[in-house]
């Protein structure tokens, strides 16, 4: 199975967070965790509904899709996620990748087929990782405390507010308020986006599941470390993984 563009040096953050949940899952409850409560039930609901919904469908999907047309489908939502990583990357003044971007997604929409064919990586245009609360982090916004959203899984203050960014520069946002029908067009589309991205990750899950010490803990370390990965484009600034105070550090609006 093709691997999608859903995480950034995947062993690097994998190992850096089960360092990480291996240290401090002697103590749970520190400074850094205020919600503790919240997120281990909000971890509760979601994994409940990954086990006994989410994970049957994709185990399906998997089975009943061929090869190319599961390639087709990532690339097509891939490349409607392109519009609004282009806009990011001007509100983040990143021109010259901007630019990338938009060719990017102008080559797959027509020579693409409507974005079904990724033709835009055989001519050194890469998918870049860009979203609204990233642009958040850019300005100076800080994270706050590390949130698990129900469905939406793990998140923070910041990257919540972001998701209402990304869903306004989603063009499905505005195709599900033209009638009903296309309400539930936009809908299953989301369904199977969601079902196509879990399918894909079914064997990070496994490296998870054998990994980690505390589960919880692993993944709040992994999606931390990722966020600050992305938001800094890669030039994490060291920190010492002894000290269980640690705060992501904000990046500077004038990178």
């Amino acid at each position: 199975m093709r691997k999608k563009n859903i995480a950034v040096q995947p062993f690097t953050l994998i190992g850096l967070a089960l360092t990480l949940s291996m240290t401090g899952c002697a103590n749970s409850q520190h400074v850094n965790d205020p919600w503790y409560g919240w997120n281990r039930g909000a971890q509760t609901f979601n994994d409940n509904l990954d086990k006994f919904v989410v994970k049957p469908l994709a185990i399906g999907y998997q089975k009943v899709t061929p090869e190319f047309v599961d390639q087709g489908v990532s690339n097509l939502f891939s490349n409607i996620n392109d519009i609004g990583v282009t806009v990011n990357d001007m509100l983040q003044f990143k021109m010259l990748q901007s630019g990338m971007d938009a060719s990017r997604f102008a080559i797959n929409s027509t020579i693409g087929i409507g974005g079904l064919v990724d033709v835009a990586q055989h001519v050194n245009l890469p998918k870049h990782t860009e979203d609204f609360g990233q642009t958040l982090g850019y300005w100076g916004v800080p994270s706050g405390p590390y949130l698990v959203l129900p469905i939406f899984r793990s998140s923070s203050p910041r990257d919540t507010l972001g998701l209402v960014g990304d869903a306004l520069f989603n063009p499905l946002t505005y195709i599900s308020f033209i009638n009903s029908s296309a309400s539930i067009g936009t809908s299953a589309a989301k369904v199977v986006d969601i079902v196509d991205t879990r399918s894909d990750l079914m064997k990070t899950e496994k490296i998870v599941n054998e990994a980690a010490v505390d589960r919880y803990e692993f993944l709040k370390n992994a999606y931390q470390q990722r966020r600050e990965y992305l938001i800094h484009d890669g030039n994490v600034p060291e920190i010492d993984l002894e000290n269980e105070d640690y705060s992501p550090e904000e990046p500077k609006t004038n990178k």
